[in-house]
């Protein structure tokens, strides 16, 4: 019920993950980012615990295909799992359990790696790294542009709700974090039009954090 992409930017180091699905808040429950270590995607029938735990085993200094297979041989219901891992110079893992739901597929590509499940076709996936490949600008830009490339081909057999897309660079809060949780229709389109209007605030909302005494102004009342 998800179609995903876990991405490493070669230049800056940051990670995200973008993704959609035809549940409802799907932000909530699938995409994990962790500065300078990776990102996990962890989806169909989603054990969100998944996240932080390959995360924190690469931390460690586990591969991804170690840090995955260490996460997934504790999970006795592993078999309905659907994990990406990205991690260190852009090393990938992925795992697709016997029962994920429907037609499902998994592309790792250069700097990123992508998986869905009840798919429309395979060429979904496929379009997505794709895309990711060949998009220029920040990686948000990027993992923007492969969901809607997949969105293009087919996406999900049926309509999808919500999407969202984190990304995380040098510090341990998120640089990008904006979720549709649900919408009758178009949430990739919104989630889009989301990015758009954090671009060009992003490097305010950092300053404000790291040093308020050159913070932008607000521009609300009693910001003097």
């Amino acid at each position: 019920m998800t179609f995903s992409i876990a991405a490493r930017c070669e230049e800056t180091g940051q990670f995200g993950v973008a993704v959609s699905s035809s549940s409802m808040a799907v932000g909530a429950r699938c995409p994990w980012v962790l500065s300078g270590v990776g990102a996990v995607s962890s989806q169909n029938i989603t054990l969100p615990a998944l996240g932080p735990e390959i995360l924190a085993a690469l931390h460690q200094g586990a591969s991804v295909q170690g840090a995955l297979d260490a996460a997934l041989a504790r999970d006795e219901h592993a078999q309905y799992r659907q994990v990406t891992v990205i991690g260190a110079e852009g090393r990938t893992a992925v795992f697709s359990g016997s029962r994920t739901l429907g037609l499902h597929h998994a592309v790792q590509g250069e700097q990123c790696v992508a998986a869905g499940n009840m798919l429309a076709g395979k060429k979904v996936i496929v379009a997505m790294v794709s895309a990711f490949e060949q998009e220029r600008g920040a990686l948000a830009q990027r993992l923007i542009a492969a969901m809607e490339a997949g969105l293009a081909e087919g996406g999900e057999a049926g309509p999808v709700h919500s999407a969202a897309l984190k990304v995380v660079g040098n510090h341990s809060w998120p640089l990008v974090d904006l979720r549709v949780d649900w919408a009758d229709e178009a949430p990739v389109a919104r989630l889009a039009a989301l990015w758009q209007a954090w671009e060009p605030q992003a490097q305010d909302y950092l300053t404000r954090a790291l040093d308020p005494r050159r913070a932008p102004g607000y521009g609300v009342p009693g910001d003097e």
